[in-house]
């Protein structure tokens, strides 16, 4: 079965492109259908082909993509999948990015520099797409980027159900590894019922993947600390967060982040830290390589899976994450 069918002939079809098919197809099984056949190639100059080799006509699609690398490549083959549905009449199309490319460029910190995660929403729209879905936005600003709806969904729910099995709330403590997580972390907390702590660090902003930590704020000396971010990138912040939580005191460090986007040198670097364990989602693909044993990973496929449903059923995204939020 590749569609679901309501009465008025309302009708659901899932696409996925080449950059992660592992996750699209756990998401089509938790939603009760099959991927929809697409025919996706590369001419010789690099160029992307996209068709359907069903009818997309009037259909409520959904197409995911995971903006892993090269990333570029496969943000521009999501562009033209949403174009080709749009040209072949699908009724709503919604794009489902666990990971959206480029949202760390939110805002100008600088003159002369552009606003990247804007740009993304407006090729979306101008493509054809009539929604977004994505999973912990780099902020929720990036939410009013986009004309039309937004459905940012939250990984919380998923590791704090796996974290509370493992920790003595009592003697826990949730970290922001900088100011711009407090938000985040703020949620956590009050889930958890655990303090809060954050540490201010200082950035080069010459310098990309560049931080100096400066100093922990909030009680942390001889606890559990659990420290919360959206991605973990080069590793560079998360592991100075926690050797100046180490310094501080804390007894035992564990990281908790949505998306693993593990670039070079993030694998040795976490390999040789002493966090005690690394717990991420599948938002992104991971290489056999960037698996290590301190590495737990949770599906992220689920909680994409009932999104998707509740749109399709004109349902209540938000209802999702009651008291979460």
């Amino acid at each position: 079965m590749t569609s679901i069918k309501q009465p008025g002939e309302k009708n659901l079809m899932l696409f996925s492109g080449r950059a992660y098919p592992e996750l699209a197809q756990e998401v089509a099984q938790n939603v009760g259908v099959s991927l929809t056949p697409t025919k996706l190639i590369d001419f010789a100059n690099g160029e992307i082909y996209a068709r359907y080799l069903e009818s997309v006509r009037g259909c409520d699609a959904f197409v995911i993509q995971s903006h892993t690398g090269p990333i570029n490549k496969w943000i521009m083959e999501q562009l033209i999948m949403v174009d080709a549905l749009k040209r072949a009449s699908a009724k709503r199309i919604t794009v489902v990015m666990p990971f959206f490319g480029y949202a760390r460029q939110d805002k100008k910190g600088r003159g002369r520099e552009p606003i990247t995660a804007r740009l993304m929403a407006d090729l979306f729209k101008t493509a054809g797409a009539d929604r977004l879905m994505s999973i912990d936005l780099h902020t929720s600003q990036i939410q009013g980027f986009f004309d039309g709806p937004v459905d940012h969904l939250f990984a919380m729910p998923v590791l704090e159900s796996y974290l509370k099995n493992k920790l003595d709330l009592a003697n826990t403590t949730v970290v922001s590894p900088d100011t711009g997580r407090v938000r985040l972390s703020e949620r956590w907390a009050d889930t958890l019922g655990t303090p809060l702590a954050f540490i201010h660090k200082r950035r080069d902003l010459d310098v990309a993947n560049s931080v100096k930590v400066n100093e922990v704020v909030g009680k942390v000396s001889g606890r559990t600390c659990v420290l919360i971010d959206d991605m973990i990138d080069t590793a560079g912040t998360i592991c100075k967060a926690a050797d100046a939580l180490y310094e501080q005191g804390a007894t035992n460090v564990i990281v908790a982040a949505t998306h693993a986007v593990f670039s070079d040198p993030a694998v040795d670097r976490l390999k040789n830290s002493r966090i005690s364990e690394v717990i991420v989602t599948n938002t992104l693909p991971l290489a056999e390589g960037s698996r290590f044993d301190k590495l737990t990973v949770l599906s992220i496929a689920p909680l994409i899976a009932r999104a998707i449903t509740e749109v399709f059923t004109d349902g209540s995204v938000t209802s999702m994450f009651e008291g979460d939020t």
